[in-house]
Parts: C-alpha cells; sequence; structure tokens
C-alpha cells in the first residue's frame, strides 16, 4: 500500500472496529509500520471525523516522540512504538477497550488455556500487563514484559493490545482475543473452565504454525 493508502486503512479499521462493538469512542488506537515511519491514529479525534492527514507519522528509530502532522499522536503511542521497536516484525498494533477484555483486565485476570486457540496468541495464555498510567512509559514498559512470545495481552484496569505484520492480521488477533476473553468470562461463570496442558498447547501451537496460526510472537503475529 502506499502511504496515502495506509492512513486510509488506519481509519476504515477504526471505524470498523466501533461498528462491530470492538470498541466505543475514541478509547481505541491503531498504528501501521510505514518503512522507517509509524503511522497512528491522532489524539482524540472521532473517528467519524477524522481524514488521512490527521494520522500523525512518527519515526520508529529516530528521536523518541518526535511527531508529524497537524494533530498530536494517539496518548498511547509510547506502548505502539516501543512494540514497534522491540518486535521488528510486527507491522501493526491495535489498542481497544473491548468489553471482555477489559472485563478481565480490570479483574486482572490472565486467560489460561481454556481452549486450543489461545496458541493463536503464541502460547499457553494470554498475560496481564501490570498497572501503570495510560501513556506513561511505565506502562509501555510494562506492555513489552507481558507480550514476551505473544501477540496480545491484556492491560490491567484498561484494556487489550492486539499486533500482527500487517494491520488485517493484527485486526484478527484482536477479534480473537476478544472471542476467547468472553468465551472464558462465561465459563467462569458456570463453574469455571476445563484448563487444557501446557503439552497440548504446545502441539497446537506447533500445527498452527505450519499453515501461519501461531508460533511464539513470531508465528502469532502472523495469524
Amino acid at each position: 500500500m502506499s502511504e496515502l493508502q495506509l492512513r486510509q486503512s488506519i481509519i476504515d479499521h477504526c471505524r470498523h472496529m466501533n461498528a462491530t462493538g470492538l470498541n466505543q469512542g475514541t478509547s481505541g488506537n491503531i498504528s501501521v509500520r510505514h518503512g522507517s515511519t509509524m503511522l497512528i491514529t491522532p489524539s482524540a479525534i472521532p473517528y467519524a471525523e477524522m481524514t488521512p492527514e490527521m494520522i500523525a507519522a512518527m519515526p520508529i528509530d529516530g528521536e523518541y516522540g518526535v511527531w508529524s502532522g497537524p494533530k498530536r499522536p494517539s496518548v498511547e503511542w509510547p506502548f505502539h512504538l516501543d512494540i514497534m521497536r522491540a518486535q521488528p516484525e510486527i507491522g501493526a498494533v491495535v489498542h481497544t477497550h473491548a468489553t471482555f477484555s477489559t472485563i478481565l483486565a480490570i479483574a486482572r485476570k490472565p486467560i489460561p488455556a481454556c481452549h486450543y486457540m489461545i496458541a493463536a496468541f503464541g502460547g499457553a495464555d494470554v498475560r496481564v500487563a501490570d498497572y501503570a498510567r495510560y501513556g506513561t512509559k511505565a506502562l509501555s514498559e510494562n506492555v513489552l514484559k507481558a507480550m514476551e512470545g505473544r501477540s496480545a495481552c491484556l492491560m490491567a484496569n484498561h484494556g487489550m493490545i492486539a499486533t500482527g505484520p500487517t494491520l488485517e492480521k493484527a485486526m484478527w488477533t484482536a477479534v480473537e482475543l476478544e472471542t476467547i476473553a468472553k468465551q472464558y468470562y462465561h465459563a467462569l461463570l458456570v463453574g469455571g473452565p476445563v484448563i487444557l496442558p501446557d503439552e497440548e498447547i504446545a502441539g497446537v501451537v506447533e500445527g498452527f504454525a505450519s499453515y501461519g496460526l501461531a508460533s511464539g510472537r513470531e508465528g502469532a503475529a502472523a495469524a
């Protein structure tokens, strides 16, 4: 895609995640890698009013926090930028306040291997990043720790993050995370899930890798 097409794709995906209930209002944000630049949604602009030129641009390996554009980048830019710096295979980051993922994040409950699809995120669980205030370097550091070997995480008392090599794959990861969060939440209401053993999940991760669904953070990102 050209840069203009990527900018429009970010807007289209933002509108889609709100239309499908994956996010509400302007609480979510999306970033996409474009060469040595990160394109990211601007701060506090309703998606219906967003235009391609409003998408902020930030150098990935340049001076930290520098940006260009008529609008400031999302206040959550630190974890978007730090994820892309730490994991060059990641091409897009999706952050939402999806309902069931956020419920578990509020309760600080990681998602265990309640379903074999947990392997799509790279391992036997989806971790909860420790709490830190939104937009801070401390939150970014907590997120990086929670995402070691994973393509997604929850953020304590906040929401979720999903990643992928493309925006379409990152959005797929976000939808899958919200789906398994919903399933786990409801399983807890009927007595709790039966958790699959680590060796079973390891086998599923290996199997998924053979057709591009998951293999640690790299394969999960390629889902």
